[in-house]
């Protein structure tokens, strides 16, 4: 399935900006499922500084800083996207179980360990590759900038924890629960709503129940991270397609060991195949925010946001 997604961010001050400097994340990743073979950025003003690299996380990090005064500011990022369907479902069915797969990573052997300490862990961990991939997963096992362990999070996960229950179906039991209790209410939260609001209110957007599903996992130990992007939109029937109305969404992954990584959408209650586009993952929001910045004077300001996921034919 081939996409093009414009995605334009648009600043209006009351007052001149006369500095601004900003770090943007709008470049889709690449990686076994999906391929950016197109990207084209536009910014106005045009910038004084203007840098590209790849984060810690492998995500595409553009910085540029406008020095001229302003008090209009528009970003546009065009990318075309190649996603790539799934071989199969075997993820879908896999057997480990929630506790195996925790004890995976607590278990990883530590260098200088003997071949007797590691003992079984060895077998699993048998090469090279498997190990690195262990080290990344353990970072998103941890507490994170926006996320935080609290036993509200492990209460409210419990009954999708069942002993000896695979993991996969741990997961999505509770992207399920999610989807069930929890109302889609853009006004109640904003980027700075605490987790524990979000859980007592039982409302949010789709950033809010990413970072619930990850905090319910991390309190058990399971390795789970924030990924943000965008999900195609099928217009009702009858009704046109309304350009510029899609928007940025976010959703998890949770890491699956001898498997990998896969994504759960809580927002819509599926599993993502082939019209969610990954832009960049991390441990939360604040490791992945598509553009962020700082800007000195400009007074009040507004901000509009419109998002485009067009398929190709």
């Amino acid at each position: 399935m081939k996409y093009r997604i414009t995605h334009i961010t648009y600043y209006r001050y009351s007052q001149p900006v006369g500095l601004c400097q900003n770090e943007a994340r709008l470049q889709p990743r690449n990686f076994w499922r999906q391929q950016c073979h197109h990207s084209q950025f536009d910014i106005q003003p045009i910038p004084t500084d203007f840098r590209e690299w790849v984060d810690f996380f492998g995500n595409h990090v553009t910085y540029f800083a406008i020095q001229q005064p302003h008090t209009q500011l528009t970003v546009t990022a065009v990318n075309e996207v190649t996603i790539f369907p799934r071989q199969n479902n075997s993820d879908l069915a896999n057997r480990i179980t929630w506790e195996q797969a925790r004890n995976v990573l607590q278990e990883m052997p530590l260098q200088g360990q003997t071949q007797s300490q590691q003992g079984q862990s060895q077998t699993q961990l048998s090469n090279q590759e498997q190990i690195l991939e262990l080290l990344d997963a353990k970072q998103y096992v941890l507490d994170s900038p926006m996320i935080t362990v609290m036993p509200e999070l492990a209460d409210y996960a419990q009954s999708s924890f069942q002993a000896n229950r695979p993991l996969v179906y741990v997961v999505h039991d509770l992207m399920q629960r999610i989807y069930r209790d929890f109302t889609y209410d853009p006004s109640f939260t904003t980027i700075a709503t605490p987790l524990s609001d979000v859980l007592s209110h039982r409302r949010g957007v789709c950033q809010d129940f990413a970072h619930l599903a990850i905090g319910c996992l991390r309190s058990y130990n399971i390795a789970a991270r924030y990924i943000s992007g965008y999900v195609e939109t099928v217009p009702e029937a009858g009704k046109q397609r309304l350009v510029g109305a899609d928007a940025s969404h976010a959703w998890f992954s949770v890491y699956i060991p001898n498997t990998g990584w896969l994504d759960f959408d809580p927002t819509n209650n599926t599993v993502p195949l082939d019209q969610h586009i990954t832009l960049a993952w991390g441990r939360d929001y604040a490791d992945v925010t598509p553009l962020k910045g700082i800007a000195f004077g400009g007074g009040q300001h507004t901000l509009s946001v419109s998002v485009d996921v067009l398929r190709l034919e």
